[in-house]
């Protein structure tokens, strides 16, 4: 009969200890962050050093090692480089990465020598189309010089998020034609419903 008693009276307590938890939560000022409309200050700014967002590519200080294609993973960067035999100086023709795939593990990032591919702020990537996830670094028909390494010196590239945000797409813009589909090697395919 003690026993029985002494669970009850446990049980009894374990739910004033619970409710009392919630009764101090109660009082206090709520902690709830209203996204995105009612924040103190943009969220870019209140994220902490070090945050991986979506990757993004300076190409001024690009050196076309493709170190980072060949440590991606999934193969989400796709990098095209070509050489002029007069001047025997190499050209980026070709920089994609498809957010589509892409995990934001950051390993393309560690393997850079320049610190031309990193992180952004920003990691909204939501998208009405998928082809708008794949974002073209070098536009088609562009050469861009590859960037020769100068010792003892660091590469002055753009500020963060420059890049990204200069080839960010709308939410709602149409689905453009990638240039993998203009080469009839398209990475993404849509499905039944999407294409009704």
């Amino acid at each position: 009969m003690r026993e029985y008693l002494n669970n009850i009276k446990n049980s009894a307590v374990s739910i004033f200890e619970g409710l009392a938890v919630t009764l101090s939560w109660c009082l206090r000022k709520p902690y709830t962050v209203q996204y995105p409309d009612r924040v103190p200050k943009p969220v870019q700014e209140m994220l902490p050093p070090g945050f991986r967002g979506l990757l993004e590519v300076d190409t001024t200080i690009c050196t076309a090692c493709m170190a980072c294609m060949k440590r991606c993973p999934l193969g989400v960067i796709c990098i095209e480089t070509d050489r002029d035999p007069e001047t025997k100086k190499n050209f980026l023709t070709r920089f994609e990465i498809d957010f589509a795939m892409c995990m934001v593990c950051g390993l393309c990032t560690e393997v850079c020598p320049t610190g031309a591919i990193r992180h952004s702020t920003d990691f909204e990537a939501s998208t009405w189309h998928a082809n708008n996830l794949l974002h073209c670094y070098v536009k088609p028909g562009e050469r861009i010089p590859a960037y020769r390494v100068v010792k003892d010196q660091e590469p002055q590239g753009l500020p963060q998020n420059a890049p990204y945000f200069a080839i960010k797409k709308e939410w709602d813009a149409p689905a453009l034609v990638s240039p993998d589909a203009a080469r009839g090697t398209v990475r993404w395919k849509p499905n039944k419903e999407e294409v009704a």
